[in-house]
């Protein structure tokens, strides 16, 4: 089944409540990339998992999916509008549709790079050209708007802002990087200003925002144009910013939290870190365990499985201890791309489409199966998404859900 989208009203179908397979936001419900999914296929067939429906027209892009209740949602360009779309789980028939705001686009692509994020009956969503909004999920209305980049004094990145909003509690978190507001936190309801961190004035990286617990201080973590930093969720403190991990050019992935550390690593010769955090007076302190020249991960991300990374070194998927950064195996796998995590497996999709499933062991790299998606004429980059027993594969325009369940 095939679909096609323009940014006009569309009829709209009753929402559900969430499903406990859901994935709301980039990278899953925690960030992580991983699912808790189980029952899922160990292996694939030679031509791939079924195709359940596919969606077509949906604009130009490399964000990623959320998906919520009954629905699937992304974001994409058509013509001169950046906005978003909700499709129907069970079937990839549009729901709605809403443009946001002027769609942008350079040398690498037209369009958002961002994954809306959903909480509650309402939507957050980012466009390449700083445009916020929060939106009903029902029916796409926006409840409120801004722009981040004129509102706090930022400027664009060269190849567009990247990020996908992070809800935490009452508040929506964004990182403009103007002067003295480096990160900000807008009340989710209002889209008020909470706070901006006043000791932060980096431009934006390309990452994404997450959030932890450390010892008690809930902490934001992400990495700029300049360093991996971590700035305390109440007020906007920044607390630490740990430059060896960036590059001068991009930085692109999210950071991974576990055991009270931090990893970040960057692409462009550099590598990754993991600082260990300690939590004192109300703030946390950063010092570096190791650092690595073998983890030099550019925009696919990393997940963390049972004490070990995994992740693209450059065009090679590599596993590293977390603890100590120690190699335990490096392949070619499907090339480089990005990946995400359930049941046992690696779900992985290089820039050059191709799609594949492996083993998630320190033993070794073992390949469970592979396919490939059409070319649309540009790398694909969007990541992919594991829910409700469904693989989303995302290239352009054009989004397939694939039946992954095993029984």
């Amino acid at each position: 089944m095939k679909n096609s989208i323009a940014f006009v009203a569309a009829a709209v179908l009753s929402v559900s409540a969430l499903h406990a397979a859901d994935w709301p936001q980039w990278q899953g419900p925690d960030r992580t990339g991983l699912s808790k999914e189980t029952g899922l296929l160990k292996q694939w067939p030679a031509a791939g998992p079924p195709v359940v429906w596919t969606a077509t027209g949906l604009g130009a892009g490399y964000g990623s999916m959320a998906v919520a209740g009954e629905r699937v949602y992304l974001q994409g360009a058509i013509g001169r509008n950046s906005g978003v779309v909700a499709l129907d789980r069970r079937t990839g028939k549009v729901v709605w549709a809403k443009g946001v705001g002027p769609a942008q686009g350079n040398n690498m692509g037209n369009g958002p790079r961002s994954t809306p994020t959903v909480d509650g009956d309402r939507l957050y969503v980012l466009t390449e050209n700083g445009d916020l909004a929060c939106l009903r999920v029902q029916d796409g209305t926006v409840v409120w708007q801004r722009n981040i980049l004129q509102d706090f004094g930022g400027r664009n990145i060269g190849w567009l802002i990247s990020e996908s909003p992070l809800v935490d509690g009452n508040q929506v978190v964004v990182t403009p990087g103007g002067r003295g507001a480096g990160m900000a936190a807008l009340e989710k309801m209002t889209g008020k200003t909470i706070w901006t961190s006043k000791e932060l004035s980096d431009q934006a990286g390309y990452a994404s925002p997450i959030v932890a617990d450390v010892q008690g201080v809930r902490t934001i973590m992400t990495l700029t144009s300049e360093a991996g930093v971590g700035v305390r969720a109440s007020d906007g403190k920044l607390m630490w910013r740990h430059q060896a991990v960036a590059n001068d050019t991009a930085n692109i992935a999210t950071p991974v939290f576990g055991d009270n550390k931090v990893f970040y690593s960057s692409n462009y010769g550099t590598g990754g870190a993991l600082l260990a955090l300690r939590a004192d007076a109300g703030e946390v302190r950063a010092q570096e365990v190791y650092f690595t020249r073998e983890m030099q991960n550019h925009h696919g991300g990393l997940v963390l499985v049972n004490g070990y990374l995994y992740g693209f070194n450059n065009s090679i998927l590599t596993c590293l201890e977390f603890a100590t950064g120690k190699v335990m195996w490096r392949h070619r796998s499907v090339g480089k791309g990005s990946l995400a995590y359930a049941d046992g497996r690696l779900y992985l999709l290089s820039e050059n489409n191709v799609v594949g499933l492996a083993e998630a062991t320190p033993a070794g790299y073992r390949e469970l199966g592979r396919f490939t998606i059409a070319d649309q004429g540009w790398p694909s980059w969007a990541h992919p998404v594991v829910s409700g027993g469904r693989l989303y594969v995302r290239n352009q325009g054009i989004l397939t859900a694939y039946n992954v369940r095993a029984n």
